[in-house]
Order: C-alpha cells, then sequence, then structure tokens
C-alpha cells in the first residue's frame, strides 16, 4: 500500500513538472531614465513574454503614482507571445530621485503578481521644448517578424529598416538580444537627419523546437524614447526523416 502512495506522488509531480502553465517573464524588470528636467515626459516600453504552456491572462494593472501612465495592447498571451507595456511619466511637478513601480496581476500561480520599475532623478531646472526641436528620432516601419514554420536547425534572417526622421543626427548607441541563437548586423551606427539604414536579424533554431519569440533592444540618443524593441517569432517543429 505504501508503494502505491508512494508511486502515485511521483507521478503527480512528474505530470506537475511537465505542465508549466502560464509563466510570466520581463525582458527587463527596470529602467533607469537616468537624468531629467523637470516637466520632461519620460517614454518607456516593458516588454512582457509568456514563458509557460498555457494562456498567461494579465487580469490586472496598476502603477504607484497618478504621474505615472500605461497602455498594454493585449491582455491574453498564448504561449511564446509577447506584448508591450508602454510607460509613461510626467515628471512635472517632481523634484530628486524617482522610483515608479508597475504592478501586473496575472494568472501565473507561480507568481500571480510582479512588477516593472521606472526610475531616474528630475533635476529642479525646468524643461520647455521648443518647437520644431532639433532631435534625433528613429523610425521602424515595423517592429514585429513572424518567420512563420521552420525546421529545426536551419538559420533564417530578415531586415528590418528604420530611419533618422528627427533634425539632428542619430547615434546607435547599443544593440542587445535576448538570446545567444539571434545575431544582429546594423548597417551604420551614425545617420544624418533623413537618412536610412538596415539592421539584419538572423535566427539559428538549432535545438530549438516549438513557437519562439526573440526580442532586439535598439538603444539611440533619442531623447523620448531610446529604447525600441523589436520582437521576431518562429515555429521551430522537428527535420523530417526519410
Amino acid at each position: 500500500m505504501k508503494k502505491l502512495v508512494v508511486l502515485v506522488a511521483i507521478l503527480a509531480v512528474i505530470v506537475q513538472a511537465q505542465f508549466r502553465g502560464p509563466k510570466i517573464k520581463y525582458a527587463h524588470e527596470t529602467y533607469d531614465f537616468g537624468t531629467i528636467k523637470q516637466g520632461e515626459i519620460v517614454k518607456h516600453s516593458f516588454l512582457i513574454m509568456n514563458d509557460g504552456d498555457d494562456t498567461l491572462k494579465i487580469t490586472n494593472v496598476v502603477t504607484s503614482c497618478g504621474c505615472t501612465a500605461f497602455d498594454v495592447s493585449k491582455r491574453e498571451l498564448i504561449p511564446g507571445e509577447t506584448v508591450s507595456l508602454n510607460v509613461e511619466f510626467n515628471s512635472h511637478g517632481r523634484i530628486g530621485q524617482q522610483t515608479k513601480y508597475i504592478s501586473i496581476a496575472s494568472n501565473d500561480k507561480e507568481k500571480p503578481s510582479s512588477s516593472v520599475i521606472l526610475k531616474g532623478v528630475v533635476s529642479e531646472e525646468s524643461f520647455e521644448k521648443p518647437m520644431n526641436a532639433e532631435v534625433p528620432k528613429i523610425e521602424f516601419p515595423e517592429s514585429q517578424h513572424d518567420f512563420g514554420v521552420i525546421q529545426e536547425g536551419k538559420i533564417v534572417d530578415y531586415t528590418f529598416a528604420f530611419k533618422n526622421t528627427g533634425k539632428k543626427d542619430l547615434e546607435i548607441r547599443d544593440i542587445r538580444t535576448s538570446c545567444g541563437c539571434t545575431a544582429a548586423l546594423v548597417s551604420q551606427k551614425l545617420l544624418k537627419p533623413g537618412e536610412a539604414g538596415t539592421l539584419k536579424i538572423e535566427l539559428d533554431t538549432s535545438n530549438r523546437f516549438g513557437r519562439m519569440s526573440r526580442t532586439i533592444s535598439v538603444t539611440t540618443n533619442e531623447i523620448e524614447a531610446p529604447v525600441k524593441v523589436l520582437t521576431i517569432y518562429a515555429e521551430v517543429v522537428k527535420k523530417e526523416v526519410n
């Protein structure tokens, strides 16, 4: 009888381990906007991913301050899917060190409540945005690409186009990928106003299976939104055996 009970318990653990359920995951949980002048508005996008094997449901989002607003376009994510949580902080009337929490409630049983953090320093010097300000601005016509169904082991690539639509030189300061299986190659790191460039992304599917999504974070000297996030998707299947 004892052996039967132990066997049942072991089987229950195995079944539970195989079924992970929805899992909330962030590309990054903290964003430091540095030092800004009072009155400036900080905009940033946090990427939320479902790293589990069941639908993730975002049931509630709450900010710790009325000075912080958010927008999320989708609240149910299938396994491997991502969504951007767009956050905006208005520094009007704020001085000194700022730490703002955005709390996210979901149906992730292990982490039903989690949060991302927006922090930085607001100086006493006021900010007045001049009309027709001469600032750099990077623009991607598209921020996502789905490779569709591909066989495991293949290396696929896609090229994102971008343009400096601002009135000052644009500098690409950093490019980071969320996985070693993803490589990024930019055509040039300094663009004059009106100049266009490309960012080639390669995805190596070796030893990868199922639905997958990977992100590429592009950091520039743009003032309003210095970090842009691109997302690639793929459904990786096993090689056909003849």
